[in-house]
Formats: C-alpha cells, structure tokens, sequence
C-alpha cells in the first residue's frame, strides 16, 4: 500500500468547525401519558374481549422510545381484559431467522422482561390472499391466528420509493408480518411498484387478519416523539398518507448544500435499513426515491457495534476503511439484498488502510477546483445531526444560516 501512501500523503485535510443544526422540533414530554390519552381517545381498546390472546407486532427499526410505546401497549392490553404478547414485524431481518428476529428485539430494549409479556418469534406464515397480477400475501401465523392484532410503528419516508404510503403501518402490515417470506415475495416485482402494492396488499391483510388499530409514530428532526397516533384499522388507508406529508415536513437534513464530501462515522442496521439513511445523504439504492445531501463523495468510516457485522448499505458510500470491511459478515448484508432485490447496497467499496486515508481519498477523488478549500461535513450517522462538523472553509456560510450556530473555533480533525 505504499504507493497509496504516496499519492494521498500530500492530500490536506481541513481543519474543521462545530456547528449546531436547528430545526422545527415539536416534541411529546410524556410519552407514557400520551399513548394512553390516544388510546382512551381512539375507544380502540373496547374491541379487546376477556381472555382474547392479542398480538402485538414491533418492528427492527429505530423507533424513538420503542420500548415504552410497546410495554405501555402490553399494560393498556392486559387492563382490558386481553393476553398479550409479542410478535417481530421485521421482514428477513434479523438473519432471517426466529433467534435473531427476537434478538434484534432485545437489541432495541424489547425484552420480554421489561415490557412484561412473552416474545413469540418464528418465521412461519400463512397466505392470505394474492394481487391482481399474482403477488401472493403472506403474514406471521402466530399473529394469524390470534384473537386480536396491533401494529406499532414509526412513520417515516422509505429509502428507496416514493408513494403516498412509504415507512409506517401499513408497510409493516403488509412486509413486515409477511417475514422473510412476505418480504421476498412483494420486492419480487421491485421498488418501482412499492408505492402501489403497498396500500394494495394492506387492504387485502386489512380484510384477512384481525388487526384492530395501529399505533403510529411521528418524530422531530433529533428522532424524539412528536406526534403518536392511534388509528382503528378500518381508518389506516386514509390516515397514514397525511401522517406520512407531516414526517417528511419534520425530517432533518445537512443544512450545507452542495457537499464535496459527506464524512460518515457509522453505518449501520439500527440506523437505517439501507446502513445510513439516503434520504439524509443522498445516496439512494433505487431510481425511485430522491432527495437528501448533494455530495460529491461519500466516506464511511466504520460500523456500528450493534448492526452485528451487517454492512447493507456500505454500497452506496464511494470511500471506505479496512476496519469497515473486517466487520462485516458479508451473509448479513446479502440476505437483505436477495431478499429486496436490490444489489448495489452491498456492493463493498474501495477501502483504504486508515480513516485518514479513506478521508484524503475522498477529498482527492471529488473534484474540487481548490482542495485546500474543500466543503467537507462530517456527522456522527444519519440519525444525530443536531450537532455536525464543517470544513473551515464553511464558515462564513454557516454565519449567515440562521439554522446553523457555530460552536468551535476551527481544529485540526480529529482521526
């Protein structure tokens, strides 16, 4: 690798800024007292009977507060007379099996300890219905064959398509419960129909499966509860597309524009499904959903502890770190991939030696008329952005963003 060494050692790296992002950040400050207001409100908990064994499903994504939204749903289940317990809505993650489903659970904070009801994981599942042009429909048997269903779940625009449902309920309704099964059986046709079948198969799962209401949650841009719904079945179809605008309107973004490169800290599964999330940086897996960073350059530095060697998403990063590809067991990312059909997010990229030549190899590829001068950010993941690193060259930009606070003088980067 010295030849390597020799062509980036005289790469500059900028020295570099804090700064703070401000954003629009409604926020819950109970939200115990807030799921079970909603409930009382919604009257949803009246279609519990006595002695009726209710699934609850919760998904492996990163849902602010996830542990208290689904232990208060067990309290709220039980004080009605029901035997609740839990059930992964997760698709192939988790390995795609019952083990690492339930430990992608625990992983979050759901145990069956804290939450106070059983974890019933498995991967089985029962067809109920197919589409129009034979796209079967599958969902989790033990949910099937409950007495009562509830689907807790984050609404949130998806990282690879666009529709007027994308993240949410109705998608962990319909492929999410369908596990490794279901999942694979609604990519089959690509994201390109994923904004129609969506809706599609969830009036059908709707019609089959005895799912009551789902609780919905909206966050701000630092990822803390902003809004909880609680919506009766019959009502999701309508309610979630307005749902969905609201979370789009409260996103987050990198508030430089453009970027020559996008220094990324961690990637990971329990960050986004796609390792980091695209609508943050830009970097989209499919033709079918834009939005996010302009960068020229992308670099990730390592993964997370908790993604457990599931690098999906490194693909669509330009630059890595050697220490990133020792961490990945590639079969974690590759279920995901075969499983969505899409390829390109585990495609590994080059990796470099350390993080500083990973780093000078993304300033050295992006093209910039002045590299001393590069627009660099660098952000912890795409989940914390209240507080992001800029290039010294930034500065008088940030000055004049009321969004932006400077909070450093400029220091040499920290590596």
């Amino acid at each position: 690798m010295k030849v390597i060494d020799e062509l980036l050692q005289p790469v500059p790296i900028p020295r570099m800024v804090k700064v703070r992002q401000t954003f629009d950040a409604p926020e819950i400050e109970d939200v115990v007292r807030e799921v079970h207001k909603r409930l009382h409100q919604s009257g949803v908990l009246e279609r519990i009977e006595a002695r009726d064994r209710v699934a609850i499903a919760v998904g492996s994504r990163g849902v602010a507060d996830i542990p208290i939204l689904t232990r208060e749903m067990v309290r709220a289940v039980r004080a009605s007379g029901g035997d609740p317990f839990i059930v992964p809505a997760m698709g192939s993650h988790g390995g795609a099996t019952p083990e690492g489903q339930k430990r992608v659970l625990e992983d979050l904070g759901v145990t069956e300890e804290w939450v106070g009801a059983p974890i019933h994981s498995s991967m089985e599942v029962e067809q109920i219905g197919q589409l129009p042009n034979g796209l079967p429909i599958y969902t989790d048997r033990s949910a099937y064959q409950a007495d009562k269903v509830i689907v807790i779940n984050r609404i949130k625009p998806h990282t690879a398509f666009r529709g007027e449902v994308e993240s949410g309920l109705l998608k962990m309704i319909t492929i999410g419960l369908g596990k490794q099964k279901g999942a694979e059986a609604a990519h089959s046709f690509g994201f390109k129909y994923m904004g129609e079948h969506v809706p599609e198969m969830a009036k059908v799962a709707l019609k089959k499966t005895p799912i009551i209401f789902g609780l919905g949650t909206i966050e701000n841009a630092y990822d803390r509860p902003a809004q909880i719904e609680v919506i009766p079945a019959e009502s999701l179809i309508d309610r979630e597309p307005g749902l969905l605008l609201e979370a789009k309107r409260l996103m987050p973004k990198i508030l430089i524009d453009p970027i020559d490169v996008l220094v990324v800290e961690e990637l990971g599964k329990d960050i986004s499904g796609d390792g980091m999330d695209p609508n943050i940086s830009g970097r989209f897996a499919t033709p079918y959903a834009t939005g996010g960073a302009n960068a020229k350059r992308v670099v990730v530095l390592r993964l997370t502890e908790k993604t457990g060697g599931n690098a999906n998403g490194i693909g669509l990063a330009d630059i890595t770190t050697k220490k990133a590809f020792e961490q990945t067991i590639m079969e974690k990312g590759y279920t995901n991939a075969l499983t969505s059909t899409v390829v390109e997010t585990v495609k590994f990229p080059m990796f470099l030696e350390t993080e500083e030549l990973a780093i000078k190899a993304g300033i050295k590829t992006c093209n910039a008329f002045d590299l001393s001068k590069v627009r660099l950010v660098r952000i912890q993941n795409t989940l914390d952005l209240k507080e992001i690193w800029i290039s010294e060259s930034l500065i008088e930009e940030a000055e004049q963003n009321d969004q932006l606070k400077i909070l450093s003088d400029p220091v040499s980067m920290e590596l």
